[in-house]
């Protein structure tokens, strides 16, 4: 019984030290797309801190990469997340939003921070300043509803019930 036991954890430490050499494709811009919502709307200074702090990570095309980052198979799962991230909103490609979806990410924007569930618990979890607090929420919400109801009206779209 020893023996198996021994030979499993060698395949085990074996398979682990292998998975390290497959790594998926760093989420690394290296300049800021001219079609981040930064580039194209009118974002205050405070608010675009507050999105580079609490959502770039995941939704944008520049992760800021924390050490554990480096592990198989955690950079697989981060990778993952990211990926589905930047699919349901990526800031970096804002731009090429149609008013209509870039009007709809903006109410999906207060919904998802309105109800806390953005930033993702998991993700404040291990990055403590990415909270928002009331205030930072609120900020982004005040911005957000600007800006949609700017593209709505720029683009006789109708307005939010």
């Amino acid at each position: 019984m020893k023996n198996v036991i021994k030979a499993i954890l060698l395949v085990l430490v074996v398979l682990l030290i292998v998975i390290q050499f497959f790594k998926p494709e760093p989420n690394l811009a290296t300049t800021l797309s001219p079609q981040d919502i930064t580039a194209r709307y009118a974002v205050p200074q405070p608010v675009a801190q507050l999105l580079h702090r609490s959502c770039y990570d995941c939704h944008s095309n520049n992760t800021s990469y924390p050490w554990y980052s480096k592990v198989q198979p955690v950079s697989w799962w981060l990778d993952d997340h990211i990926r589905e991230g930047k699919k349901e909103l990526n800031f970096s490609e804002f731009g090429t939003y149609t008013p209509k979806k870039a009007a709809h990410k903006l109410e999906e924007i207060i919904a998802e921070t309105g109800e806390r569930e953005m930033p993702l618990s998991s993700y404040t979890l291990l990055h403590k300043d990415a909270k928002l607090s009331d205030g930072e929420i609120k900020l982004i919400n005040e911005w957000a509803t600007a800006l949609g109801d700017s593209i709505r009206k720029a683009n006789n779209l109708p307005m939010p019930q």
